[in-house]
């Protein structure tokens, strides 16, 4: 039986997050989400740009639980010390700021490690180090730049994935990074400098294409063009549409599926087809067996096209919305979901780590923290008296480690 555990696999882990949006706050939510001790450090009044953003509330909701944050003015010289204090007690410093900001400030590697040497800085830029080094790229134009959104659809009219992909992908590639760089600093009890570029994010993502590109010395064609199954080898590997305008996927991937598929829905004619009983020989007929699937998926409800395929154990999806998926009966079954509560006082339903390890299954997801509101206590932890507290807060312009806004 898969148990929450408090405390976590990672709970002797401290991280600092300086990070905004998506990128940065995603790579220490893993952390956060697997027990580690993550502080947010934010700016005082503002914070986390998604914070307060009613447009991106969802994004502050969903990468941010499970965190302590403290509100410092970086460029004040009290949080200045504040924050080299944090750096000395932590393992683990994550960033998604523009190109050159912490070393500006002061806050780079070199001067991170001098002050502890065992630090791991795992930094989220746009590209890694050479000729555009320097230059910032989001998610949505890394796609476009890296042939992801060309990949995605119709041929002239490139598309992003319906999900921040780079951002979220880039920040999984820091998480390896770190526990690489932890893993090799037990056996040196030294740090390491990570750079995890954005751009290079999307081309390792879209390395089948490439391959294939290279192999044949031409441009492959977007998904929209490929047939899907015709060009991966299946005779049937699709969306279709149901009689009451549902859509599902279906894909008859094998031999064992094909005599299944016939049996489920009566189809004698075909399956005296010999040639048919082959992937090659369903290849071949892709369109003719598309346009019959076609007809078929017509004659049934969603409902009742999803029980045949799933009696017959034939790999299916239904196209679901991201609304259907508090429904979903695995989701469901499984308490793949749990409730946080925003800044703004709204709360939704959101999904725990995509992985189980023996008989833990993560730790209890708590909120998102209000904007400084851990100030006080951090700074208590990190020695100062209420004297200096009272100093740093009155510098900063934080409320006395409370909410503000």
């Amino acid at each position: 039986m898969m148990t929450e555990d408090t405390n976590g696999l990672l709970s002797d882990l401290k991280v600092l997050e300086l990070g905004h949006i998506v990128a940065g706050p995603t790579a220490s939510l893993l952390f956060a989400q697997m027990g580690a001790d993550v502080i947010k450090i934010e700016r005082p009044g503002s914070g986390d740009q998604a914070r307060f953003s009613r447009g991106n509330q969802g994004y502050f909701l969903a990468f941010n639980s499970n965190k302590r944050s403290i509100t410092l003015d970086m460029k004040r010289p009290r949080a200045k010390e504040v924050f080299f204090r944090l750096v000395q007690r932590s393992d683990v410093i994550i960033d998604n700021y523009g190109p050159g900001v912490l070393e500006r400030l002061g806050f780079g590697y070199e001067a991170m490690s001098k002050i502890n040497p065992a630090i791991i800085h795992c930094s989220i830029k746009g590209f890694l180090p050479g000729p555009y080094g320097d230059r910032t790229l989001l998610d949505e134009p890394a796609q476009m730049m890296g042939g992801l959104a060309y990949m995605t659809g119709p041929r002239g009219m490139p598309l992003r994935a319906g999900a921040s992909l780079i951002d979220i992908t880039g920040a999984m590639f820091g998480v390896i990074a770190v526990l690489t760089a932890l893993h090799e600093r037990e056996k040196t009890g030294r740090g390491r400098k990570i750079q995890v570029g954005l751009f290079e994010t999307v081309v390792f993502l879209v390395s089948q294409h490439i391959a294939k590109a290279g192999i044949s010395g031409e441009i492959p064609p977007p998904m929209p063009e490929r047939g899907m199954g015709k060009d991966l080898g299946w005779g049937i590997y699709r969306i279709f549409d149901t009689k009451d305008d549902r859509q599902v996927f279906i894909g008859v991937t094998s031999d064992a599926h094909w005599e299944r598929y016939c049996k489920a829905f009566d189809l004698q004619d075909l399956w005296q087809e010999k040639e048919l009983r082959t992937n090659a020989g369903r290849r071949q007929a892709y369109e003719r067996l598309t346009r019959r699937t076609e007809e078929i998926a017509k004659k049934y409800t969603f409902k009742e096209i999803i029980h045949r395929l799933e009696c017959a154990n034939i790999p299916h999806a239904p196209i679901n919305t991201p609304l259907d998926l508090f429904q979903h009966p695995h989701l469901s079954a499984r308490k793949h979901f749990s409730t946080a509560t925003a800044p703004d006082g709204t709360s939704s339903l959101l999904p725990k780590l995509p992985f189980s390890i023996d008989s833990w299954n993560g730790v209890s997801r708590k909120d998102p923290p209000k904007l400084g509101e851990h100030t006080t206590e951090i700074l208590a932890e990190l020695g100062y008296s209420p004297q200096e507290i009272e100093a740093i807060l009155l510098e900063s312009g934080s409320q006395n480690g409370k909410q503000e806004h």
